[in-house]
């Protein structure tokens, strides 16, 4: 039976394991760690995983595929402790909301006998923990699939399946890629709703504001319930990229405000029609991008072969090599008729 380990059974973790039983995959066990003992205990009450190791290093031994669910900056502290437990050519990912840093911390924590592929889903709520854990969480949402450069094509194709199994799309892309992009896409409205929100919360007029608060005010700011550790290392970890959409908020901004002090009214009726238009274009007919991952079969049988096929085409070159220097031998000995250990006669002294 091969292993799966989820390090971290929080919303994210036990999304994952939720999804992955509700697969049903077939001689393949999932097996969850956590540092909060009670958070391990729901996850195997609520089936997320068939069991729950309380010791780390213990939890990853013999895994096949080793997937890190953890906040942020918690994932340096985890590589190092498992590192040196992970079996050769086991597939290490994880579900970071950045990824440059992650891909460098890998490089320089995980041995070189395994590989990373980092992975970052578009899906989640405000409300964390186990608790609020879904199997349905990912469906049809994007994954983020982001290969170490010296990942193996074989450990790409395994975190892809594990995306198809779980219900997402997987969506192939460079690390700093990703990191600008969705900076613009999730942390800026982070930041823009939990600066909304504070904003209005300061008002003296707070009470007044709150009992006429609704719906509209409620979408806005509901990012600004997240967890703020989970907000505060997403900003430090891609704080570059996140300064940068920051700016060209200001920018837009300032460019309504402008809008509003002008006497003419069309050019802010066309902003506002010209917004409407293309985001309802967005949600009925969003752009398409062009499939940038390699085909993979759907199934459990099918991602079992792909987690044991990395030790099996190791093993199969090491035979491979030890066969042809027996056949090398065995040649060398054809022609000079000389069994092993036996040296050639010398050559008699011609006078």
């Amino acid at each position: 039976m091969e292993r799966i380990t989820i390090i971290g059974l929080g919303l994210i973790g036990g999304s994952l394991g939720l999804a992955l039983k509700a697969a049903r995959l077939k001689d393949i066990e999932v097996v969850g760690y956590d540092k909060d003992t009670l958070a391990s205990v729901d996850a195997r009450r609520r089936g997320a995983v068939d069991k729950s190791e309380p010791i780390l290093h213990r939890a990853v031994r013999d895994a096949g595929l080793v997937i890190i669910a953890t906040p942020i900056m918690a994932i340096p502290a985890v590589m190092e402790e498992i590192a040196g437990e992970l079996r050769e050519n086991c597939v290490v990912t994880d579900t970071a909301s950045t990824k440059t840093i992650v891909t460098d911390w890998a490089r320089q924590l995980l041995p070189p006998t395994v590989s990373f592929v980092g992975g970052h889903p578009m899906a989640g709520k405000e409300t964390a923990g186990i608790a609020n854990a879904e199997a349905t969480l990912f469906a049809a949402k994007p994954y983020c699939i982001v290969p170490a450069a010296d990942a193996s094509e074989g450990a790409v194709r395994a975190v892809a399946a594990i995306v198809q199994l779980i219900g997402a799309r997987p969506f192939f892309i460079d690390a700093e890629e990703h990191d600008r992009y969705v900076a613009a896409v999730s942390h800026l409205p982070l930041i823009l709703s939990t600066a909304l929100f504070t904003l209005v919360r300061g008002s003296p007029a707070w009470p007044e504001l709150s009992a006429l608060a609704s719906s509209g005010f409620r979408d806005v700011t509901r990012l600004a319930s997240t967890d703020p550790a989970l907000s505060h290392d997403i900003c430090l970890t891609n704080r570059d990229s996140v300064l940068h959409w920051l700016d060209r908020l200001v920018e837009e901004l300032s460019r309504y405000r402008e809008l509003l002090q002008q006497e003419q009214e069309e050019p802010l009726f066309e902003s506002f029609a010209k917004a409407q238009l293309e985001r309802d274009n967005y949600l009925t007919a969003p752009p398409s991008r062009p499939e940038r991952y390699p085909e993979v079969p759907s199934g459990s049988d099918q991602l079992l072969s792909l987690l044991v096929g990395e030790r099996l085409v190791r093993r199969f070159k090491d035979i491979g090599k030890v066969l042809a220097e027996r056949d090398e031998a065995s040649l060398r000995q054809r022609r000079t008729g000389l069994g092993p250990g036996r040296k050639a006669p010398k050559r008699p002294h011609k006078p």
